[in-house]
């Protein structure tokens, strides 16, 4: 077993949970199978462990360096990006005439999974530039898409997303970018962008910024935005670079974690030079970008379950390894100590972080389902259940992640408190994931406030819907006594939803919407606890045909971890109900003056 995943359980959710092989029977996917599917998987492994593992502490030691001329990076850095880009997987969910390899979003994000637990920093400049050219093909004009995709897919060119400025967190709608129309078509882009991830490097030739500006004249607020690439370098329509764009890095920013991505403040336009090149529809900017962030807020989620379960893995090696104490029915001080895996504390601990990362694991690849459904099978049920749950999907391994990364360092006592293991540099990489790409609270808006009510409420129907057939499915003993709580529950859950949207109804929003945190911590250990049943129930089917002692163990940790989690997590919920349901004013009605 790999120390980024196990493959076991990746392959368990692949195969028995989302039946990747079900999938070749879409049109668009009929030239794969088992076998290209894990040859797919083989090959990330080899990358992740060869090129992408062995560097990510020195990455965080070393983080990059701006001399005031140009940003250097450590060279392994750019070695990990070029096998990255030459082994197709900068393209490889895209058509074969365009060089990739037409693999399913369920394949390609369990290839990603490697390459995040492995070093989650260098892999996101393939991460960033991979989903900006799925934008520039989806919306930009041909000769947009000509002049710059291919090179983006090769690897010459890399690409980011710069929202962000200074005084402009995630309200967008107060950006103060200007683009000036010129009389070439083109627009002069002018103003700075903050946080923007990748900004500025030494790995690729040239890097292609999307930028949302607001075009002079436009309206204010959200309708005023518009989406223009801009080049570091000015582009021929060859791909050959030109003069610089005038987009100059005004410093580099110092992170707690994900150090070895550059972080960026950067001016567009100092010397009135840049030029940007509008995409598809002005005022259209925030629509198109969010192609690009929902894929973002996939990837987030995928980062923060993958940092979680590197963690879990070391702190699980060292559990097993770590002599340490006796159990308490041993009164013999000279006997031999146990390792501290036997000790029932440190079971619970690696019991949670398994349930946690495993879990969330489970939801990225439900998310990177329902994107094969839709794209491949033009199911518009799984694009309205996928948008119903990308808040979830973002949030809840961004939120328990990172406590299964503070669970590994604790097992690890005082070594896990030193950088001679991964664990600490684990916590701090994660501790990222939930603050970029929307932060917990405004995913929770998003959930309570929008997503819940779309298109009436389908979305949400369709998850129950989805649950109820796995209760169905349900016939072991076991797995129903596990199945029976977790009913309850879900009943709570469904009274909570019905009670805030008839207040919200009823004018009552702000008090419906004061806890919403809470609803969005609630629905995502809802759907986490119906995957457990679901891998329950998977795992108790699986042992029918298991010989393996290993395999046997595997899938009994399997049941064990659906049990942990519907029994210690998913109770937590009545509380939140209660909070919710009541319309608790604690946090509301608390005055500025008073803290």
């Amino acid at each position: 077993m790999t120390s980024l995943i196990n493959d076991k359980d990746l392959h368990f959710l692949l195969y028995n949970v989302f039946d990747a092989a079900e999938l070749t029977q879409f049109e668009r996917y009929a030239e794969h199978d088992h076998t290209t599917f894990n040859s797919i998987l083989d090959t990330a492994k080899g990358i992740a462990e060869d090129f992408f593992a062995p560097h990510n502490a020195k990455a965080d030691a070393h983080e990059p360096s701006f001399d005031g001329q140009k940003v250097t990076t450590i060279a392994e850095v750019k070695t990990a990006w070029k096998q990255f880009a030459e082994a197709g997987l900068l393209c490889a969910q895209h058509n074969y005439e365009q060089g990739g390899m037409q693999l399913p979003t369920l394949i390609n994000m369990a290839a990603n999974a490697y390459f995040m637990s492995a070093n989650p920093s260098t892999v996101a400049y393939s991460f960033l530039t991979a989903a900006a050219a799925n934008v520039i093909q989806a919306f930009g004009n041909a000769e947009q898409k000509s002049t710059f995709v291919p090179h983006m897919f090769s690897g010459r060119f890399a690409g980011t997303m710069a929202l962000t400025e200074p005084n402009v967190g995630s309200s967008l709608g107060d950006l103060t970018t200007k683009a000036i129309p010129q009389a070439d078509g083109t627009y002069q882009i002018k103003g700075q962008k903050m946080f923007i991830s990748g900004g500025d490097q030494d790995i690729s030739e040239n890097i292609v910024h999307l930028v949302l500006a607001r075009i002079q004249d436009a309206p204010q607020g959200v309708k005023g935005i518009s989406l223009f690439i801009v080049p570091k370098f000015r582009t021929h329509a060859d791909g050959s670079l030109a003069e610089s764009n005038d987009v100059q890095l005004a410093g580099l920013l110092h992170k707690m974690g994900y150090r070895g991505t550059t972080s960026t403040v950067l001016n567009f336009g100092e010397n009135d030079q840049c030029i940007g090149y509008l995409i598809g529809e002005a005022g259209h900017g925030l629509k198109y970008m969010f192609k690009m962030m929902n894929e973002a807020r996939v990837g987030v989620g995928l980062g923060a379950a993958m940092i979680g379960y590197r963690g879990y893995l070391a702190s699980l090696n060292y559990a097993k390894q770590r002599p340490q104490g006796r159990l308490p029915t041993d009164k013999n001080s000279s006997s031999k100590p146990v390792n501290i895996i036997q000790h029932t504390d440190v079971k619970r601990m690696l019991l949670a972080q398994k349930s946690y990362v495993e879990g969330s694991l489970a939801l990225c690849l439900l998310a990177a389902r329902l994107i094969d459904e839709h794209q491949a099978g033009q199911n518009e049920d799984s694009a309205m259940l996928l948008d119903l749950i990308t808040p979830v999907v973002k949030s809840f391994p961004s939120a328990y992640g990172p406590k299964a990364n503070d669970l590994a360092i604790q097992v690890l006592g005082g070594a896990g408190y030193t950088r001679d293991y991964p664990v600490e540099q684990c916590y701090r990489d994660n501790r990222l994931n939930p603050i970029h790409e929307g932060t917990f609270g405004i995913q929770s808006l998003d959930l309570l406030g929008r997503k819940l009510w779309q298109h009436q409420g389908k979305g949400l129907a369709l998850l129950m819907q989805r649950i109820q057939h796995t209760l169905n499915e349900i016939q072991d003993q076991h797995i129903l006594e596990l199945a029976e709580p977790f009913k309850q529950y879900l009943r709570t859950v469904q009274t909570t939803t019905q009670q805030l949207g008839n207040a919200m109804m009823q004018g009552q929003v702000e008090q419906a919407l004061a806890n919403s945190a809470l609803y969005l911590d609630m629905m995502g250990k809802t759907i986490i606890a119906w995957l457990w049943l679901e891998m329950a129930n998977k795992a108790q089917l699986a042992f029918a045909y298991s010989t393996q002692a290993e395999d046997q163990h595997f899938l009994a940790g399997k049941l064990q971890a659906a049990r942990y989690f519907i029994r210690w997590e998913l109770p937590k919920i009545e509380h939140q109900a209660k909070l919710l349901t009541e319309f608790d004013d604690s946090c509301l009605n608390m005055q500025p003056e008073w803290f």
